[in-house]
């Protein structure tokens, strides 16, 4: 599929220097070839989306990093402790 890809870019780049629209269309296609599927992993010139994959797993780490911080922030241990401390004037 890539190289199919590839020469058909090279063909329509050559028939370019005989009427522009070809230059254009050779740039749409190569602009589909690398944008398109992004959020499947990839387009066709990336390949796999190895690359793509370690970024995401960095995304999801770092996310789950914010929601533990934002849960347990010092301002959240503060408020807990004022909590318990008031549950146990309570009870006693």
């Amino acid at each position: 599929m890539f190289v199919l890809l590839l020469l058909l870019i090279v063909v329509l780049f050559g028939l370019g220097f005989l009427n522009s629209l070809w230059w254009v269309a050779a740039a749409v296609l190569i602009f589909g070839a690398t944008r398109y599927g992004r959020d499947r992993g990839g387009g066709w010139i990336r390949g796999d989306g190895s690359d793509l994959k370690g970024y995401r797993d960095y995304e999801q780490r770092r996310d789950r990093q914010d929601r533990w911080d934002r849960r347990y922030s010092r301002q959240n241990r503060a408020r807990w402790r004022r909590e318990d401390r008031r549950d146990h004037e309570h009870r006693g």
